[in-house]
Order: C-alpha cells, then sequence, then structure tokens
C-alpha cells in the first residue's frame, strides 16, 4: 500500500506518487523531486488550481513551518512546465 499525503492547496488526500513535494530552499519554494532534500516538506498536486489555492490562503509558510516571505516563482515555472508537457 502506498503511503498517502494531503495537498496543502485543495486538502484532499493522494498517494504520493502523485503529489509533488516542495521545500524552502533560501527563501524559494523549490520542487523535491526525489522526495530526499532535508527539512519540512509540503506536498501539492501538480496543477495550476492548488497551487494558487496554496497561495492564497498562505499554506507554504505554515505548512513549512516559515515566518518569512518566500519566492514562488521556480516552483510557478516548473509547474507550467509539467503542465505544458
Amino acid at each position: 500500500m502506498e503511503p498517502v499525503r494531503t495537498c496543502i492547496g485543495c486538502r484532499s488526500r493522494a498517494p504520493r506518487s502523485s503529489l509533488l513535494r516542495v521545500v524552502a530552499r533560501e527563501s524559494e519554494l523549490v520542487v523535491d523531486e526525489t522526495a530526499t532534500l532535508p527539512g519540512r516538506g509540503a506536498w501539492l498536486h501538480p496543477t495550476a488550481a492548488c497551487f494558487q489555492d496554496a497561495l492564497r490562503r498562505h499554506a507554504f509558510g505554515r505548512a513549512l513551518r516559515v515566518t518569512r516571505s518566500l519566492g514562488a516563482k521556480q516552483l510557478e515555472n516548473r509547474l507550467n512546465w509539467l503542465m505544458d508537457n
């Protein structure tokens, strides 16, 4: 049985393989391709809707337990690339 995680955008539970792990690296949100980077991770469906919901609700900061603002441009570019391919 595959592990289940909760998407921070839509708050629905899904298999880990269908979600992206996101971590904070030097004030920037980064996709953790191998799910092995150190630190807290947040899980997100690779869709624009979940990404926008997470941004609107300030879910990244809460999930990653950081108080500083996090840049989301790199994550947004990665999601756009995934949706185009």
